[in-house]
């Protein structure tokens, strides 16, 4: 998730399961280790736009990394601050901050490398949107405030808010992929299904999924109280992936495998900007097929990486027709 959330959370962490330093000490030093985690993003590299979608959320990310991160967390508050504390007491909720940022990013939908080394697939509960007001909001005020009373119990009823809510997040996904198995039997498809929470929210969730080479993509709007409702998208011819790869140089093969595995094979040329193959997991309408990101394989150079698009502004269009699902009007 976004910083704000991802630090706040770690310092949550640290002041309710810490009693070896004090609150304030809790919250900065678990804030730092809730933060660290996302310095992956600054693996990058001007020949190879590629590179950082390979290691943003990977080693930093996993599970058998998180000791070695407190330890990190640890040791720069102690370089920094030259205090008498003991580094295992700085340790402890520096772990516990860092602990907790690989796991939530796990509930979103981009996918986080929890088991990195031995495993390197993405993990995405999709319960959680990467920004969500509504999540954070509470989160935010009660662990600001257990910092200025210096009362754990209130960090430890930020935690509560945030495990509910993300048990929520998967009542909410679960409804979700069971409303849109039915459109499937409707239409005689048979595949495998993936929802994600749109942004902002977990009401109005992206369903997608291929079926004979093509990628469909719908709205399914699941509110807390009431019938759920599905917006129907399109649809869009899966990439000819192995035509492309067989005509293309080592390093713009490396490229398209190495977008493939990042986009799970969902892969489509982008109908809206020519040239440009798009992820069609993501876009910023939920039954849209206007992917968010994408590689430029149109103006591709011999021998040398091809570019990373990002397209995530939204028209005034768009926003009125993603509103008008969210409302379920």
């Amino acid at each position: 998730m976004e910083p704000l959330t991802q630090a706040t959370l770690g310092a949550a962490a640290a002041i309710a399961f810490t009693r070896t330093v004090p609150v304030k000490h809790a919250f900065w030093i678990g804030a730092l280790g809730g933060l660290l985690p996302d310095a992956d993003v600054l693996i990058r590299s001007s020949t190879d736009p590629l590179l950082h979608l390979e290691y943003h959320r990977q080693f930093t990310h996993s599970i058998a990394f998180i000791p070695f991160g407190g330890a990190i967390s640890a040791g720069i508050v102690h370089l920094l601050t030259r205090t008498q504390i003991r580094f295992f007491h700085l340790w402890v909720p520096a772990t516990l901050g860092w602990a907790t940022h690989g796991l939530l990013d796990a509930c979103t939908s981009y996918g986080t490398q929890l088991l990195w080394p031995f495993s390197p697939n993405r993990i995405a509960w999709n319960t959680v949107s990467v920004i969500d007001p509504l999540f954070t909001t509470p989160l935010l005020l009660l662990t600001v405030l257990s910092l200025w009373k210096s009362n754990r119990i209130l960090s430890s009823i930020a935690l509560l808010w945030s495990v509910l809510y993300l048990m929520l997040g998967i009542h909410q996904r679960d409804k979700a992929l069971d409303t849109y198995a039915e459109i499937l039997d409707s239409r005689g498809h048979q595949a495998s299904i993936t929802v994600k929470p749109s942004f902002g929210n977990h009401i109005l969730f992206r369903g997608f999924y291929k079926h004979d080479n093509q990628v469909y993509a719908d709205s399914i709007r699941v509110p807390w109280i009431g019938e759920p409702k599905v917006y129907k998208g399109s649809s869009i011819e899966s990439l000819e992936y192995k035509t492309l790869y067989d005509s293309v140089d080592s390093t713009h093969q490396r490229d398209l495998a190495r977008f493939r595995l990042f986009s799970k094979g969902f892969l489509v040329m982008d109908p809206l900007h020519e040239g440009i193959i798009g992820d069609a997991r993501y876009a910023m309408v939920p039954n849209a097929i206007a992917p968010m990101w994408g590689i430029d394989f149109g103006q591709r150079v011999p021998n040398t990486h091809m570019a990373f698009i990002r397209h995530t502004k939204l028209s005034q269009t768009d926003r009125s027709e993603f509103y008008r699902q969210l409302l379920g009007q």
